[in-house]
């Protein structure tokens, strides 16, 4: 099992876009032996200290396997429409890991 965690940048005035692209892909994740656990969307008032720019969600998912993940990330639904998401995230921030 595989964790991923991962801090997301918008485009300012983007929003609905990237809602468009996580609408497409978010269900495709549990083809994969994948399952979003957290999907967060935080005010200025969750956060303690930051010296960098807020992300605007942060996604924890977990996959099967390495490969899982590899396969949803290779998967031509979400290829189709990855258009959507390059055109939304500024930059993205994504840590791998396991469960200890």
């Amino acid at each position: 099992m595989i964790y991923i965690t991962q801090l997301i940048f918008i485009k300012k005035g983007k929003e609905v876009v990237f809602n468009k692209f996580e609408a497409l892909a978010i269900p495709i994740i549990s083809d994969y032996n994948g399952k979003l656990i957290y999907r967060l969307r935080l005010t200025q008032d969750n956060y303690i200290t930051s010296e960098e720019e807020l992300p605007y969600e942060i996604h924890f998912v977990s996959f099967g396997s390495e490969q899982d993940f590899v396969n949803f990330s290779n998967d031509e639904r979400r290829k189709s429409f990855l258009h959507l998401k390059n055109d939304a995230i500024k930059s993205s921030f994504l840590v791998k890991g396991v469960k200890l």
